[in-house]
């Protein structure tokens, strides 16, 4: 897994980058230009898997772009809900689609409870 960050600036109509800590660098018309070639050059240089990037305006002259390549699953945290299975196996799978169950049932429960009204209504 590579991560790569970038430091943009814009002057004269012109943006630049330069990475934190390495030696990429590149310059472009347009945002998206710049952000195309860094993510080409990061790539060129790490090929572990696939690409995500967050490109972050600080000020309208000022930029932080982020490329990160390989790492797997994403955002497997944040919708996870995967039942670790101990060695068991037959206990396991009695007791998978109950914790299961019960996640649905709280979630249900909690959506028109936390604000003390719905929306649809």
């Amino acid at each position: 897994m590579g991560v790569f960050t970038f430091v943009c600036r814009s002057s004269a109509g012109e943006w630049s980058a330069k990475q934190l800590e390495g030696e990429i660098e590149s310059s472009a018309a347009s945002t998206y230009e710049l952000q195309r070639k860094l993510v080409q050059a990061a790539a060129a240089s790490d090929s572990s898997g696939g690409v995500s990037s967050s490109f972050s305006l600080i000020t309208p002259n000022s930029a932080f772009f982020q490329v990160i390549i390989g790492g797997g699953g994403g955002g497997g945290l944040i919708g996870g809900g995967a039942v670790a299975a101990p060695a068991g196996g037959a206990v396991a799978a009695a007791e998978a689609p109950a914790a299961e169950e019960k996640k649905k049932e709280e979630k249900e429960e909690s959506e028109d409870e936390d604000m003390g009204f719905s929306l649809f209504d």
